[in-house]
């Protein structure tokens, strides 16, 4: 074989290499994980930096290594094809077209780009400073086809957002999130729910997870101290509104400790003690404000509790620091909680669930996924799917489960037995509702 043969032969060799380059650059830089380039940049790695420098500037990146691939791809084309017809004729273009074929697809695409996903990080912080000097060497090029390639897509009418939204980003972390638990053990789903209620604080209300004012316990500031004192140490709680003349006339916030320093420093006399005097002025929000924004008003406030409201300036309950945070972290409990019976788990996979227990709390606690955009407690989306007062007794079916009323107080859902519904059942659901 002559010389210029075998030097032809050689820079096919070259070429074919430099297209597996191309294709594995592409894959790694594309496949890299963004959180953990930025981890590292932090961290000071230069390299790092250059791949989310090169990232922010995709379309050029893109743009580049196609340039480079199909460049030294067409150009390797081009030699297999002369050499060949040089040593068997015309029909060496078949042959070309065929052994070209294999040898691209085998060495310059699927084996480099198969490599690039299993190594994607290292890969990627190898290639950048050769792939930036190629995204600098060809942007003159890449520039023009990127005007064309617009102008032709606005021709046809094609709109396209090149940021990166924050909507995005945040379906990206609940993907992480659902793809990191998959049937695993309780910690890990536990740590899944945790950061999905981070997410989703900001789509929260407090409406939704304050203590109902049926719940609250307050005081009526009217009533000698000494009842009041007595009725402080009688409380779980360290925070207790005070209300003077009705419930919603809320005049004030008594802390425990306030009280304590006040009755030392009368030398133990409770008589005469003026209460309203020591209590913190009430916080009063409306219950359609976010948690994401009503815990950083705690924060900025020093506070750790707030009277919730709604547009008529009627009291509707409460909501505490502790609330905000048991929505992260689930319940928190400690040797002076109130133990509150709410959901009871059956073996046979159904549950019993007082009215008052919120969807959210049920749907962590259980697993399932009943819907709580229109009503944030059992009782509530009963009613609102019933669309009237059930009796003790009847039976619903909706959203692919079972509600059969036990406990009515007047017009208050007390007590309810939810049962999951099979496939077959939740495709009928009036008749899984007349079993």
């Amino acid at each position: 074989m002559e010389t210029e043969q075998l030097l032809v032969i050689g820079a096919i060799v070259a070429l074919l290499v430099l297209s597996a380059f191309f294709s594995g650059s592409e894959t790694s830089l594309t496949a890299a994980s963004r959180a953990r380039m930025h981890t590292l940049q932090q961290q000071g790695k230069k390299r790092a930096e250059l791949v989310n420098r090169l990232w922010e500037q995709k379309e050029k990146l893109i743009g580049a290594i196609l340039l480079g691939n199909n460049l030294v791809n067409i150009l390797a084309s081009s030699l297999a094809t002369s050499l060949l017809i040089s040593l068997v004729g015309d029909t060496g273009v078949a042959y070309a077209t065929l052994g070209m074929t294999l040898l691209v697809l085998v060495f310059a695409e699927v084996l480099p780009k198969t490599y690039a996903l299993h190594h994607a990080d290292r890969m990627a912080l190898v290639v950048a400073p050769i792939i930036n000097a190629v995204v600098f060497l060809f942007s003159p090029v890449t520039r023009l086809v990127q005007l064309v390639v617009t102008g032709t897509l606005h021709l046809f009418g094609a709109k396209f957002d090149a940021t990166y939204g924050t909507e995005r980003w945040e379906e990206e972390v609940r993907g992480a999130i659902e793809l990191n638990h998959d049937g695993g053990d309780e910690g890990n789903r536990e740590e899944r729910d945790m950061l999905r209620s981070i997410l989703d604080l900001g789509n929260v209300e407090v409406g939704e997870i304050m203590v109902h004012r049926r719940n609250v316990i307050a005081i009526d500031s009217e009533q000698p101290p000494e009842k009041i004192v007595e009725q402080v140490l009688d409380s779980p709680y360290t925070r207790i509104p005070l209300w003077r003349g009705k419930f919603d006339d809320i005049v004030g916030v008594l802390h425990v400790k306030a009280l304590l320093r006040a009755v030392q420093a009368r030398a133990g006399k409770v008589e005469g003690l003026d209460v309203g005097a020591i209590a913190a002025e009430p916080w009063f929000i409306p219950d359609s404000t976010d948690l994401l924004s009503q815990l950083q008003a705690f924060r900025q406030r020093k506070e750790h509790f707030a009277i919730v409201v709604d547009e008529y300036g009627e009291v509707l309950g409460i909501v505490t620091l502790e609330d905000i945070l048991e929505e992260i972290v689930g319940e928190i409990s400690d040797e002076h909680d109130v133990k509150v019976a709410g959901v009871e788990l059956l073996s046979d996979g159904s549950a019993v669930v007082h009215g008052t227990v919120t969807l959210r709390d049920l749907n962590r606690h259980s697993g399932w996924k009943l819907p709580d955009q229109e009503a944030s407690t059992v009782a509530g989306l009963i009613l609102h799917e019933a669309r009237c007062i059930p009796e003790i007794g009847q039976r619903f079916a909706f959203h692919g489960f079972a509600f059969e009323i036990l406990g009515r107080q007047r017009n208050q859902i007390t007590l309810v037995k939810i049962t999951k519904l099979t496939e077959e059942e939740a495709a009928d659901p009036a008749e899984a509702a007349a079993k």
